[in-house]
């Protein structure tokens, strides 16, 4: 596959599906047990349905749905058209077995999003990780997986980065790193030289921003927040339907999608107060390439 090519998963269909099934059925003033129990399935099948969760639907679900809680022609059409697509394959699950359990919904919502926007205090985010500093990563969480499950990896670690490059379907991608990022050495000093280098040449993409918040700023939002990602989708050609935001925070053991407008608000105020102590991209790549300079000596 190459970089220009258009990715196509499940992942928008089947959360917008199950947003508007969600709202038609509390319109119609529909319990949940009810509308399960008239489809026949179980708890946890209505649930995934409802949430946007990984479900095979029956089409004949969907319409005995939207005749029980009334909705019109038009819009029975959309919910069958987007059952339909949210049954496809998104190049991501060919990869099933490198992903973790929790990272397989960030990993389509990612490919689906239009907008990038982070705030990171510890690692370079994935995206603009060069092949050695994430094989650093997986050896430190990971010191015992084999070589070609690192690669595997390691290898659809490569294909998510496609999208900065794409053509046809390009992320615009806008980070901001906290100076710490830049200064703790993952691995040696020749594989961190060289991932900041590779920053700086990212940075100069035209969908690209990278701004670094130096430790003399002090503080600020960011040191309360902590690490996060704000995702934000393409307009749908039926406004309504758009996917709203998605605010993103990987864990240890997990992660958190945070999805309500006040919480996404929060984040988005977050963000341009840490945008706000962040130098400029001419400052930040500066830094960035003088600290590179000196891990080569």
């Amino acid at each position: 596959m190459t970089s220009d090519a258009v990715t196509t998963g499940s992942i928008l269909p089947r959360r917008i599906l199950a947003r508007l099934l969600r709202d038609r059925r509390e319109k119609a003033g529909i319990g949940v047990e009810a509308a399960r129990k008239a489809i026949g399935v179980s708890k946890q099948t209505f649930w995934r349905m409802e949430t946007g969760q990984p479900t095979r639907i029956n089409p004949l679900f969907i319409i005995h749905l939207a005749q029980m809680y009334g909705v019109g022609d038009e819009t029975a059409d959309v919910l069958l058209g987007l059952t339909e697509e949210s049954q496809a394959k998104g190049w991501w699950h060919a990869y099933g077995d490198a992903i973790p359990k929790h990272f397989d919904l960030y990993v389509g919502l990612e490919d689906a999003a239009k907008r990038f926007s982070s705030y990171h205090t510890t690692l370079i985010p994935g995206l603009l990780q060069t092949p050695e500093y994430r094989r650093e990563l997986h050896w430190t969480e990971f010191p015992g997986m084999p070589s070609d499950e690192v690669e595997r990896r390691i290898e659809l670690h490569r294909r998510r980065q496609e999208r900065l490059h794409s053509k046809a379907k390009p992320l615009e991608m806008r980070v901001l790193l906290d100076e710490s990022v830049l200064r703790r050495v993952q691995g040696s000093p020749e594989v961190m030289s060289a991932q900041l280098t590779h920053l700086v040449e990212a940075s100069r993409l035209p969908n690209v921003s990278v701004r670094v918040v130096p430790l003399s700023a002090g503080r600020h939002k960011g040191v309360f927040t902590g690490s996060f990602v704000l995702l934000e989708f393409p307009r749908h050609p039926t406004a309504k339907l758009t996917e709203p935001p998605v605010v993103y925070i990987q864990g240890f053991t997990g992660a958190l999608y945070l999805e309500k407008t006040d919480e996404v608000d929060e984040y988005r105020d977050a963000y341009a107060g840490i945008q706000r102590v962040a130098l400029d991209e001419d400052a930040s790549r500066g830094l960035i390439q003088q600290i590179a300079e000196e891990l080569a000596r």
